[in-house]
């Protein structure tokens, strides 16, 4: 699965989190102060409509330089340490999806600051007629169009870049294991594993990763917002003042969640991976039916579809509880921040802008650190599939063949 596409692929990994440290260690020792020296832009650029882009400032264009140049060394290195077929998508490919992920967070931190400030003018429109002037409006729409349109040509081409990278892996384990078919025939499901499941595990996997890198980066942007905006809510009902009042508030609700899913949901890898198993043998003795009158006889048929149905109705009574707390937490999660800022709206120390501001920020940080939430049934899918490659893949391995044996003949 991994190292069909990826040179090394626990070394790859763990030296690609080991870079991300020491670059972290850099920036903060020393490179961060630099700015002045080494960004390619000395000066802020002209305003646009009145407006000047956060994200695109002197100190912020060299930590855009800072991150594409320790990411671009980390790939140069891997090109003379283990340089496979697929270098070029699976090092260089995953380093381009992780540079426009951190774009688009450092975007959205702008659009949270941009609509606040558009917010605020519509309290003030609202609340003191005729002291805002409609060019102040179209100033700020035009901003955030001026943003707005090249970042949705980047979503574009993205989309279209990433739905190849996953193509390139599925080719890879094809064609991984394909080179093996000699020894992988025989196993019940084969031509599905290699047709369907490495389609959707690369998709999965790459769906996942992606987010999860996003979280992380979401978390490290919002963050700090999160916590600056948390000096203006004046109280916590029952609790009371807390510093970063809203950071926690994210923080427990998400553990809690998370917590609560892993625990009604943690028979449905389960049930989705016997799912695979009754379906294959089900599709396979249609196959041979085709082929061959002795097959798909009326007994055999309602037996195997008779294990068919009697798996999907298992799945589909452990989904019903599962869903009734996964919507519930859900639904209940977005009340929590109107519920946090009401003693604030009481004392009237915010403005619109503010709340609406808090609201966004709120939101992506409960997101974020809701990954496993959000994620879950995603999740179970991929554990399902993981579980049917790596019994296939044992197959290859001979000294592991007879313990993974009963797994493989399904």
């Amino acid at each position: 699965m991994f190292q069909s596409f990826f040179p090394r692929p626990k070394v790859f990994f763990l030296s690609a989190v080991a870079w991300f440290f020491v670059t972290l260690g850099i920036w903060y020792g020393f490179a961060d102060g630099l700015a002045a020296q080494l960004s390619f832009m000395r000066e802020a650029l002209p305003t646009i409509e009145g407006q000047r882009p956060p994200f695109l400032t002197p100190d912020k264009v060299w930590i855009y330089q800072y991150i594409v140049f320790v990411t671009a060394m980390f790939c140069v290195f891997w090109f003379f340490i283990d340089r496979n077929r697929w270098y070029a998508w699976a090092v260089c490919g995953s380093a381009i999806i992780l540079l426009v992920t951190y774009f688009q967070v450092q975007v959205g931190v702008w659009f949270n600051q941009i609509y606040g400030e558009l917010f605020d003018l519509v309290q003030v429109s609202l609340t003191e007629p005729g002291t805002v002037e409609a060019s102040q409006f179209y100033s700020k729409m035009t901003t955030i169009v001026v943003v707005l349109i090249p970042n949705i040509l980047t979503l574009v081409f993205f989309s279209f870049y990433v739905s190849h990278y996953v193509f390139r892996w599925r080719t890879a384990m094809n064609d991984y294991y394909m080179s093996h078919w000699s020894k992988l025939r025989t196993i019940e499901g084969a031509a599905q594993r290699v047709q369907e499941d490495t389609m959707r595990f690369a998709s999965i996997v790459e769906g996942l990763g992606s987010a999860f890198v996003s979280s992380i980066m979401t978390l490290i942007a919002f963050l700090p917002l999160l916590w600056t905006l948390s000096a203006q809510v004046t109280e916590l009902p029952i609790i009371g003042a807390v510093n970063g009042s809203l950071v926690f508030l994210a923080l427990v609700s998400s553990i809690f969640g998370t917590v609560l899913l892993a625990a009604v949901g943690y028979r449905l890898p389960g049930l989705e991976f016997n799912n695979q198993k009754v379906e294959a043998a089900y599709r396979k003795e249609l196959v041979y039916g085709e082929d061959s009158e002795e097959h798909c006889s009326p007994p055999t048929i309602k037996e195997l579809f008779g294990g068919v149905r009697k798996n999907y109705f298992k799945l589909y009574f452990n989904y019903l509880y599962f869903n009734i707390f996964r919507y519930a937490y859900l639904q209940g999660a977005s009340l929590i921040p109107l519920i946090a800022l009401v003693p604030t709206f009481v004392a009237g120390t915010i403005t619109f802008g503010v709340y609406q501001q808090i609201r966004m920020a709120f939101d992506r940080v409960e997101n974020s650190f809701q990954f496993l939430v959000n994620s879950w049934t995603t999740i179970v899918e991929l554990i399902s599939i993981f579980k049917r490659l790596q019994a296939f893949e044992a197959r290859i391995d001979v000294k592991t063949l007879d313990a993974a044996q009963p797994a493989l003949e399904i």
